[in-house]
């Protein structure tokens, strides 16, 4: 029996108000990375914890069955024996950045100029990879529409930021959120090949969260060894979560894509992101900051910039892929 419009309209509705909440787990993973990295005094350790968490949940759910289990152990073999590009194999190393710069940035900028920065780096990014053929069936062309999302992305990052000209260190601070943005639209490309090679997204998440450990805690020995660098861990429970609120995040989104299809999703999921952070700025803002109005401003335009980066390309070399942010794993 066909669904009627109405229903139809009142599930997509409802689906969609589900979206931007879950969207909104962004931000959270955001604040408690953020203020372990300032309880820790290192947001280098404050990632390492927040992969930590997110890995070893992963591995409880795939070592728990036999076939997930044969299928994790054999991505070794695969990887030198090359069956699939071999820079798909560290994805991982995307999330690390944007965990690393969360755990450094988030207790300096506050949850809102992290997130638009994030965001605007993952609009110009998708909208390369499109351009580009990474990570989508076919390459999608520079239109107008997209160049356009392009540009106002950048806008948002010098709007938010605005407020912090006269501290140079903060704008440093800034550019790390927007960095890892930009390396974010080879993520999905890579832990899409690793779910196929494999035959479970679960894999693939878990691989994802291997290589981002593995690469940060090789980075923190170096440290230990150079500077003497001491490793600890957080006496308050909470700052556990970071992990766990990246992969409700990521379940959630792929329960609700199947309702809401990717275009619409995305653009849901980056309101969430959004407006989570303002409110987060608002209710927990971060030490010596306050909320300007241009970082609402740049919020919207950020907004404004995902939506418009979304609208798929009508001339193409090859048919036109629907476009839609990167999904990032992070830890």
């Amino acid at each position: 029996m066909s669904t009627s419009p109405t229903r139809r309209a009142t599930s997509v509705v409802v689906l969609t108000i589900a979206t931007v909440f879950a969207g909104m787990l962004g931000p959270l993973q955001s604040l408690v990375n953020g203020h372990l990295g300032t309880e820790l005094g290192d947001g280098h350790a404050a990632a390492l914890v927040s992969f930590g968490t997110g890995l070893v949940l992963m591995l409880v759910i795939v070592l728990a069955r036999a076939r997930t289990r044969t299928a994790f152990f054999r991505l070794p073999g695969q990887l030198v024996r090359g069956e699939i590009p071999r820079w798909n194999f560290f994805a991982g190393l995307c999330g690390a950045v944007i965990v690393l710069s969360e755990g450094v940035t988030v207790g300096f900028l506050g949850v809102a100029i992290f997130q638009t920065s994030l965001i605007s780096g993952m609009v110009i990014s998708g909208v390369v990879c499109d351009r580009l053929g990474i990570g989508v069936p076919f390459k999608q062309a520079m239109s107008a529409p997209r160049v356009a999302g392009a540009i106002l992305a950048i806008c948002a990052t010098v709007l938010v930021v605005s407020p912090n000209w006269s501290a140079p260190h903060m704008i440093a601070l800034a550019i790390m959120p927007f960095v890892g943005g930009l390396l974010a639209g080879w993520q999905p490309a890579g832990n899409s090949e690793i779910g196929l090679l494999s035959g479970s997204m679960f894999i693939s998440i878990t691989w994802n969260f291997l290589i981002g450990f593995v690469a940060l805690g090789l980075v923190y020995v170096v440290r230990m060894a150079a500077s003497g660098a001491h490793f600890a861990l957080p006496g308050t429970w909470w700052m556990y979560f970071g992990g766990p609120l990246g992969l409700l995040s990521i379940a959630l989104m792929a329960l609700l894509v199947r309702g809401l299809g990717l275009l619409l999703l995305g653009l849901a999921s980056t309101a969430g992101q959004l407006i989570g952070s303002l409110l987060l700025e608002v209710v927990a803002p971060a030490a010596g900051s306050s909320l300007h109005l241009v970082t609402v401003l740049g919020a919207l335009v950020a907004l404004a910039a995902a939506a418009i980066a979304m609208i798929p390309s009508r001339h193409t070399a090859e048919p036109a892929a629907l476009a839609q942010p990167a999904e990032v794993h992070r830890g």
